[in-house]
C-alpha cells in the first residue's frame, strides 16, 4: 500500500480562516485515518503581503486546534525547508529545464502591453487571454528586449488545441478545455514562483501523494498537471472539499461574523468543539451523531463521504455544539480552560490562589450548563468572586419595588445569621417553614434573597448557591441590598416617575 502524504500549505497574510482551518482538519483526519503523513508548509512568496506574525498565528492556531503535523515549520523533516522563501533555487533551476526543453519560454511583454492585449480581446468579444506573442522569439530578440532594459518571466507552453482531465477523487471526472488556459507565467521577473508552478514543484519534492483543497482552487489543476507532464512528474490524487458558505449562501466573510480560527478562540469556544463543528462541514459519518469525539471522527473518516455541494456555516449550530462540550467534558479541563478568561477579566489574579482555583471549580460545576462559550461562562460564575453587579431591572421590579422588600430582606438576614449549620439542606428546611410561620410562599423569600446575591433573578438553586458563598459573603450581600432597597432605590423610582410627568 501507498504510504499517504497529504500537506497543508497556507500563504500567511493573514489569520487562520475557519475554510483554511477545514481543509488542514480534512488532510490531518485522512493522515492519522490512514497511518499517513501530514506536512504543514508555508507559502511565503508574496513578499509584499506575508508576514512573520501571520506564520506565528497559522502555527498558533492549528496548535490550538491539535493539528499536529509530522513535517513542517519548527520540527522540520527530510523534505525541507518548509517555507517556500527558502526554496527559491528550486524553482529556478527547473524554469532553466523547462526552457531548455522548450516546455517553457522568457516573456518580455510589458504590463502596459499585455493590458492593451486584454483591453483588444474585450473588444473583439474573445476571452483575454495571453496571446503568445513572445512565444517564438529569435536569440536576437531576446538580447535585444533584455538589453533594452526588460526584464522577462517565464510562461509555460501550453498546448493551444486538446484538453486537460482532472479525475477528482470527489468531483469526479472534471474536463478543462486548453486553448481557455493560455501561456501562464511560472516565475516571476523577480525570480519569485507562482501559485500554481510552486506548488507542483514543492508536492513532487515531497512526495505527496494526496492534494486536498478547497474547490475554488479546481480552476487551478488543470494548469498544474500540464506542468506535472512538463516536468515529468507521477500526478497525485486530487480531492477538492466543498465550499463553505454563510446561512445566507453567499461567501463567508467578515459581514457575517467571525471567520477566523483565532476569533472563535477570543469568544471562547473550545477547540473540541470547533474541531468536531468543522469535520461535519462537507464530511458526514455514517451514523445521525454529531456529538463526536476525535478518535471516533478520526477513525470513520474518509473521502468517499465528502459531499460535493457547499456547507454551511451556521454559527448557531456550533454555539449548540460548544454549550454541550462544556457541559459535558471533565470540569478540571473546563475550568483549565475558562481560567485564562476569568483572568483577563479581573475576577482572578495573573497567578491564581488555592482558594480562587478551588472557587472557581466549584462554581462552574454549579452554573456550567448554563453557559455554551467561556465568555458566557466567566459572565455566569461572576458573581462569585465579585459582589460589584447591578441589580436586574427586570429583577428590582418585581422583587425590590415592593412596599415589603425591606422587611424580606431583613428576615432574610436574620434567618441566614441564625441558621446552626450552613449548608443547603438545612437551609431549605428553615427557608419554608420561615414562609409558612409569616404565611408566605417560599418563592416569596427564595426570589428576593437570589437578586440580592447574585443580582439576577435565574441561576442554580438557591441553597446551593447560598452555602458555596458562605455565611459572611451572604450576609455582606444582604446588607448591600438592604442599603439599596432602603436608600437608592426610592430616589431612583421618584426620578423615574417624575420623568414620565
Amino acid at each position: 500500500m501507498e504510504k499517504i502524504r497529504v500537506r497543508f500549505a497556507p500563504s500567511p497574510t493573514g489569520k487562520l480562516h475557519v475554510g483554511g482551518a477545514r481543509t488542514a482538519l480534512f488532510n490531518w483526519l485522512w493522515a492519522r485515518h490512514t497511518g499517513g503523513t501530514f506536512v504543514l508548509r508555508i507559502e511565503d512568496t508574496d513578499t509584499e503581503r506575508s508576514t512573520q506574525a501571520s506564520v506565528d498565528q497559522i502555527i498558533s492556531s492549528l496548535s490550538w486546534l491539535g493539528l499536529d503535523w509530522d513535517e513542517g515549520p519548527k520540527i522540520g523533516g527530510e523534505y525541507g525547508p518548509y517555507f517556500q522563501s527558502q526554496r527559491l533555487h528550486h524553482y529556478e533551476e527547473k524554469a532553466q529545464e523547462l526552457i531548455d526543453k522548450g516546455a517553457a519560454y522568457l516573456c518580455y511583454c510589458t504590463p502596459e502591453e499585455l493590458e492593451a492585449e486584454r483591453e483588444r480581446a474585450r473588444r473583439q468579444g474573445r476571452a483575454p487571454g495571453y496571446t503568445g506573442r513572445c512565444r517564438n522569439l529569435t536569440e536576437k530578440d531576446r538580447v535585444q528586449l533584455a538589453a533594452a532594459g526588460r526584464e522577462p518571466v517565464v510562461r509555460l507552453r501550453v498546448p493551444a488545441e486538446g484538453e486537460t482531465v482532472v479525475d477528482d477523487l470527489i468531483r469526479g471526472r472534471v474536463v478543462f478545455k486548453n486553448n481557455i488556459l493560455d501561456d501562464f507565467v511560472i516565475l516571476k521577473s523577480n525570480g519569485m514562483p507562482t501559485y500554481n508552478y510552486a506548488c507542483v514543484i514543492d508536492d513532487h519534492a515531497m512526495n505527496i501523494t494526496h492534494i486536498m483543497r478547497a474547490e475554488e482552487h479546481l480552476s487551478n489543476t488543470p494548469r498544474q498537471i500540464l506542468l506535472y507532464e512538463a516536468l515529468g512528474y507521477e500526478l497525485p490524487r486530487f480531492a477538492h472539499v466543498p465550499m463553505i458558505l454563510a446561512p445566507d449562501r453567499s461567501k463567508l466573510s467578515k459581514r457575517h461574523g467571525a471567520t477566523s480560527v483565532e476569533e472563535f478562540r477570543h469568544r471562547g469556544y473550545l477547540s473540541k468543539a470547533l474541531v468536531n463543528f468543522l469535520s461535519l462541514l462537507g464530511w458526514s459519518p455514517e451514523g445521525t451523531d454529531e456529538i463526536m469525539p476525535l478518535d471516533r471522527i478520526v477513525a470513520e473518516f474518509s473521502l468517499d463521504r465528502i459531499a460535493k455541494t457547499a456547507a454551511v456555516f451556521d454559527v448557531k449550530k456550533l454555539t449548540w455544539m460548544n454549550g454541550n462540550y462544556i457541559r459535558e467534558l471533565p470540569l478540571a479541563e473546563i475550568v483549565t480552560e475558562v481560567l485564562p478568561f476569568m483572568q483577563k477579566h479581573g475576577f482572578i489574579g495573573a497567578k491564581a490562589t488555592p482558594a480562587e482555583l478551588e472557587l472557581l471549580t466549584k462554581s462552574v460545576k454549579l452554573t456550567r450548563d448554563r453557559a455554551k462559550t467561556l465568555e458566557e461562562l466567566v459572565d455566569v460564575v461572576s458573581y462569585f468572586f465579585s459582589a460589584e453587579f447591578q441589580f436586574e431591572e427586570k429583577g428590582v421590579q418585581k422583587h425590590f419595588a415592593s412596599a415589603g422588600a425591606a422587611v424580606i430582606l431583613e428576615t432574610v438576614k436574620n434567618l441566614v445569621s441564625s441558621v446552626t449549620s450552613f449548608d443547603q439542606q438545612a437551609l431549605e428546611e428553615l427557608y419554608r417553614a420561615r414562609a409558612k410561620e409569616l404565611g408566605l410562599k417560599p418563592a416569596q423569600l427564595i426570589h428576593p434573597t437570589r437578586l440580592a446575591l447574585s443580582g439576577r433573578t435565574i441561576g442554580p438553586g438557591l441553597f446551593e448557591l447560598m452555602e458555596l458563598l458562605g455565611r459572611d459573603q451572604c450576609l455582606v450581600r444582604l446588607e448591600r441590598a438592604l442599603k439599596f432597597v432602603q436608600d437608592e432605590l426610592p430616589a431612583q423610582l421618584a426620578a423615574a416617575e417624575k420623568g414620565t410627568e
